[in-house]
């Protein structure tokens, strides 16, 4: 494709990204069948290659993006599919990222749009902020029906009851046994205050498999406001957090041992969180936020490598593992999540259409609820179809997605993985008919790791 910057504007970073994608794509349209918004709206400009169209013309105007320009790009998942299929290897995560930052510097939004993003990106990145949120939210329930649009919308997605506030923060947790890995966990923001026990099930796991775990004091990792475009709180996050686990890559000497990796469980922010070196690629943290991106690791990569522990006790449960876009797409990490299931002992059994997003997306339910029901809806209506007793995912958002739109229990694949090993039973499948074990040997009898954070 042909561009027609300036010579100054091809000085601005971004703009200079964004010519080198646009580049490499060539239209030839393979993007187009996987893309989730194109299927359901059949619109070009609803599709990558009428994307990539708009974001040239709008980046190469330099100003204000019209509202039609604008409505279309807020459309995209940021899903990613169009770069699992795209033969020229098009960079269109990257590409929308510059195109949401120049929409935010230079769009004036309707009111309502921007009071909805600015309370969006206040609250969801801070656990407590959040969780008092969703409290509020909760009491709003009955009302949810007469609320207008996205405001009836988001209140709907609280959830029916909060989990009590977690024990877990920051401090060093100790290996169970000989020490094999000292990592550092993520433990986010939105999980910890929805879904902390995703997160004690990881620390349970990680100890259980010889993992010393350093919880440091990070804020949100920075990829929620960096997916609305907002790219200063972003980079003010990120650069926190590499400074937090910077801290711990050298220091102890050989008995600490530094770091083996930063472990995270929420794909959606894996995914960030390993793009720290090109996000902060001009910063003076730039050699640090490398070195982080690096060593992250999805925590069924991390659990693949160091092998998973004869399960206590084999439950011959059916589990249809949805894959989290940006785990299969932007990651590229599809197998060891299926591997550690079945070495664990449960059928694993394949979501038809497993490529389409179920419509979370970071923060795209709350924004545009009317294309995520449909994609819920549809997803929800592939999982059922497996027959499966539960479905099992890699992200959170997935999870909770997938919930609003089916009574199946959905559970993060961590959860399974711990209780196989010795943990408690997932929240979710309380009530729900469970297999009894094929296999029993005396950890299961002994109920190890079954309370309290361990």
């Amino acid at each position: 494709m042909q561009t027609a910057f300036t010579a100054a504007q091809l000085k601005d970073p971004g703009i200079a990204e964004a010519a080198t994608i646009l580049k490499d794509c060539v239209h030839y349209g393979f993007c187009t069948a996987v893309c989730p918004t194109w299927v359901l709206l059949r619109d070009e400009n609803d599709g990558p290659r009428g994307r990539i169209d708009l974001i040239k013309a709008m980046l190469e105007a330099d100003g204000p993006p019209d509202a039609k320009t604008v409505r279309h790009i807020d459309r995209c998942l940021s899903c990613n599919a169009c770069m699992t299929t795209c033969a020229a290897k098009v960079d269109f995560l990257h590409l929308a990222d510059v195109a949401r930052i120049h929409i935010e510097r230079h769009f004036r939004r309707p009111l309502a749009d921007r009071l909805l993003r600015a309370f969006i990106a206040a609250a969801v990145p801070d656990a407590r902020r959040f969780r008092r949120a969703m409290a509020l939210a909760r009491l709003a329930r009955p009302l949810a029906r007469a609320l207008p649009g996205r405001l009836g919308a988001l209140v709907r997605m609280a959830p029916a009851r909060l989990p009590p506030p977690s024990p877990l923060g920051p401090g060093t947790y100790p290996a169970e046994g000989e020490r094999r890995k000292r990592v550092a966990l993520l433990i986010g923001c939105a999980q910890q205050a929805l879904a902390p026990h995703i997160n004690e099930a990881t620390l349970r796991l990680l100890t259980r498999h010889g993992c010393e775990v350093v919880i440091a004091e990070t804020p949100c990792c920075g990829a929620l406001t960096l997916h609305m475009g907002k790219e200063g709180p972003a980079l003010a996050a990120a650069r926190a957090s590499v400074a937090a686990w910077g801290a711990l890559l050298d220091t102890g000497g050989p008995e600490a041992g530094g770091l083996d990796a930063v472990v995270v469980n929420a794909s959606g922010c894996g995914t960030t969180v390993k793009d720290y070196g090109h996000l902060l690629r001009d910063d003076p943290l730039a050699g640090e936020a490398a070195r982080i991106g690096a060593l992250t690791r999805d925590v069924s990569e991390l659990m693949a490598e160091l092998g998973l522990k004869e399960p206590a006790a084999k439950r011959p449960l059916s589990v249809a593992y949805h894959d989290a876009c940006s785990l299969q797409h932007a990651q590229r990490v599809t197998e060891p999540p299926r591997a550690l299931l079945r070495a664990a002992g449960y059928e694993v059994i394949d979501v038809p259409e497993r490529h389409f997003c179920c419509g979370s997306a970071g923060t795209y339910n709350m924004l545009q609820p009317r294309i995520a029901a449909d994609l819920g809806a549809r997803k929800a209506r592939h999982v059922e179809s497996t027959g499966a007793a539960a479905v099992a995912a890699g992200n959170l958002g997935c999870l909770t997605q997938i919930g609003l739109h089916s009574a199946l229990p959905a559970v993060h694949t961590v959860e399974l993985l711990d209780w196989a090993t010795g943990g408690p039973m997932p929240p979710a499948l309380d009530g729900v008919s469970v297999p009894e074990p094929a296999e029993a040997d005396e950890r299961a009898a002994g109920g190890d790791g079954a309370v309290g954070i361990w």
